[in-house]
Parts: structure tokens; sequence; C-alpha cells
């Protein structure tokens, strides 16, 4: 016999029991929408079901059966086109999706609702068997929000196991880095000039002494570079017209005006074609240089007409070259004596930089902010220098004032002047 309340009745089919329950919702007609299940054995089991998916439309945790039966394939259409994040982030995800995630659960054309922590733990094994540990947990990584992102409508819960810290605390391996000496990037300096010329020469100190990441060095034009800046500033924001006449007050050549760098952006490869994008993080921030940086900056625009400050062995933007591969792997690691066209014609040996072979470029910006740490300069200078946002009451109280700015000018140039003065008693 059927049992039935006001949102639940069961009834026999066959030999199986089938339940129904009201989902909450109601037709274009008016009347109440059932969802149900069968297969049970017996009538107790098959009403207690019911009762629990009442209980989980009253409290928000059910998950209908339309929406249970949702194909991984189409959550991963929905959820790409629900992101919004930097270019870089959505292209990283993008990839993680179409490369691995999505091949694999088209071929098992499984549902979000398959995927319980069984079939969790098959996928990881299945990435770990193909990949790197870092791309490896990079992947696992975006699975896992699209899990849980899939709670509460597709699922109940998220089938993502979570690292639990229990037993020894085990430290994570830290890159090993040696103490960047004004003498090493002297060096890197003058391989990278043999390379690709003044532009060369000056990117390094530029890296060195400001701290720039390398795509916004790559991105670096003219007009926010002294020592044009700011007098060229394109001034594209009416919200910030203030910040535009304080900059001309502040910054510049001549008198108590200080030499500085605008970064406004950095280049990176969309739709197959190189664009201008914000900073990292929103990172948009002024950066005063010594006045042997500003002296070496002003000679390299003065010597070129393009519209790159620091532009490529062809003229074009660094970031439409592979910088790591083409440029700094023979900066940092030397190499032999070559000629032809993609080495400006002959171009002598170029030793190794010891404290930098086999080393990556970020390291240069790394040993910025550790050259500022060495000076003394305050946290807020050097953590908004290196484009990172503080925390907490500093970071809501303090600002970067002109003598914090000529504090940082002072200690570089005596960088520069200390190498300048040992070159020269070494007549090097």
């Amino acid at each position: 016999m059927a049992r039935i309340n006001q949102h639940v009745h069961t009834e026999w089919r066959g030999g199986t029991c089938r339940v129904k329950w009201w989902s909450g919702e109601l037709l274009p007609n008016g009347r109440k929408r059932y969802e149900s299940k069968g297969g049970f054995t017996d009538e107790t089991s098959a009403y207690k079901h019911g009762q629990d998916k009442l209980y989980e439309i009253r409290h928000g945790t059910n998950v209908k059966n339309r929406d249970g039966a949702t194909l991984m394939t189409d959550w991963l259409d929905d959820w790409l086109d629900a992101m919004d994040h930097r270019h870089l982030t959505e292209r990283t995800y993008r990839s993680a999706v179409e490369t691995h995630i999505r091949p694999y659960f088209k071929k098992q054309k499984a549902s979000v609702a398959d995927i319980d922590i069984l079939a969790y733990r098959a996928f990881k094994k299945h990435v770990n068997s193909k990949l790197k540990p870092g791309s490896a947990g990079n992947v696992m990584m975006v699975f896992g929000m699209i899990l849980d992102d899939a709670v509460p409508r597709l699922i109940k819960t998220s089938p993502v196991e979570r690292t639990r810290r229990r037993g020894k605390f085990v430290k994570k391996p830290k890159e090993r880095k040696k103490d960047m000496t004004p003498e090493a990037v002297e060096q890197l300096a003058r391989n990278a000039r043999t390379v690709f010329g003044q532009a060369g020469y000056v990117f390094i100190w530029t890296m060195a002494m400001t701290g720039m990441r390398p795509a916004e060095l790559f991105g670096l034009t003219r007009e926010y570079c002294y020592p044009n800046w700011p007098g060229t500033d394109p001034r594209p924001d009416p919200e910030e017209s203030e910040r535009y006449e304080e900059d001309t007050e502040r910054y510049g050549q001549g008198g108590e005006l200080m030499p500085a760098i605008r970064v406004e952006r950095q280049v990176q490869y969309a739709d197959s074609k190189l664009q201008f994008f914000p900073p990292k993080y929103d990172s948009h921030r002024t950066l005063v240089v010594p006045p042997f940086l500003a002296d070496l900056l002003a000679e390299l625009l003065e010597s070129h007409d393009r519209d790159w400050v620091f532009p490529a062995i062809l003229g074009g933007s660094l970031g439409a070259v592979n910088f790591d591969y083409k440029y700094w792997r023979d900066i940092a690691d030397g190499s032999d004596e070559r000629s032809g066209p993609r080495t400006r014609g002959a171009r002598p040996a170029i030793p190794a930089v010891p404290s930098f072979k086999g080393k990556r470029l970020y390291l240069l910006r790394h040993g910025a902010k550790a050259w500022l740490d060495e000076d003394g300069h305050s946290k807020f200078a050097v953590e908004s220098r290196m484009g990172h946002e503080v925390p907490g009451v500093e970071g809501v109280y303090s600002s970067v004032t002109v003598p914090m700015e000529r504090a940082i000018m002072k200690t570089l140039q005596e960088r520069w002047d200390g190498l300048q003065e040992r070159l020269t008693s070494k007549n090097v």
C-alpha cells in the first residue's frame, strides 16, 4: 500500500518501490513540481529517502535531480564563463581545464555528481603520472576550485581532500640564493650589453635598482620613463587628476625634483598578440631612481627612436621574444664566441656570472629588495616600491614620503659609487 503525506508519497511499480517528493517549486500551471527516485526494495527506506530530501530542501542543501545529472563538461563551460581574473591567471586556469581536466572527464562522460572521493583520487593519480609535481599541483588546485564551486547546487559536498598538517613539521625546500653584489650586477649588465647593446646594460641596472618585474620592464615605454615622465604622462584617468598634479611637483628634471619611472602597465600575450595589461595586483607605483641610473636612461632614450625603453635586438618589445632562452641564459651562464644576424654580427665570448649561473632573471628583483632591507629603509617604503600590499594598520596609515624616496636614491647611488671606486682601483 502506498504511503502518503502532504509532500512525500511512495508507490510500488513492479517489484520495486518509488518515492516522490515535492521539490519546493511550482510548475507554470501552478501545480507542484515533484522529483522521484525508484529502485527501493522496501517502502520504509523509500519513504525515509523522501523525508531526507525534504529536510535538505528546507535547509538549502538539496541537489535537484536535473542539477545532479549535469555533465562535468557542461559545468566546466559554465565555470570558465563565470571567471573574473587577471589575464595571466585566467589563461593558467583555462589551460588546466582544456589540457587536462576536460579531456579526462569527457572521455568518461561523467556528471559532476559522479565525482566522489574515489573519482577525485583517480584523477589525481592520472595527473601525477603525466606531469611534474609543480604542474600537477596547479591542475589539482584548479580542479579543486571547480568542485568547490559546484557546492551546493550540483553536489552536496566537495570531494576535494584538504592537506592536514599532522605529525612532525617538514619544512618546504627553499630556492637557494646568493647575496647579490654590485660587481655581479655589473658583470650581468656588461654581458647584456654584449647580447643586445646598451639597452641591455641599462635594463639590468634598472631591474637591480628598481625591483621592477620583467613584464613591467618589457612594457616600459618612453612616456613613463625619466627624463620624459611625468611631463609626457597620458593622464588617461580623470579621477587621478590630483595625483597627476602632485607628480609634476615631486618628480622630473632639475631643481628639487626627483628622477623617476612610473609603472603603469606590463606586456603579456593574449589572443596571439602582445598587449598591455595593468601591472600585477594593480601595483601602479612611482619608482625614484638614483642619479647615475637617471643619466643612463636619458642617454639610452637619446640613442634610439623606439617607443620601448629597452628595445630587443630587432627593435621590438622584449616581451615578444623568449627572453629567458634568447637572452638571459647567455647573460647569466655565459656563452662562446659566435656570429650571425641574431647576435648583432660577430659577438665575443661572454663570461658566466657564478652567483646567477643557472638562476632565474627574477632573482634580480629579489636582490633589489635585499639591498633596500640592508640599507634599513622603512618596511612600508620597501614593500610599496616592490609593488606589494602592506596589510593591517601599517598599510592604512603609512605613506611613502619625499624623505623616504630621497633616502632610497641616496643609498642606491652609494652602492654604484662604491662599485666605481672598486673597479677604478682594480683598473677594470
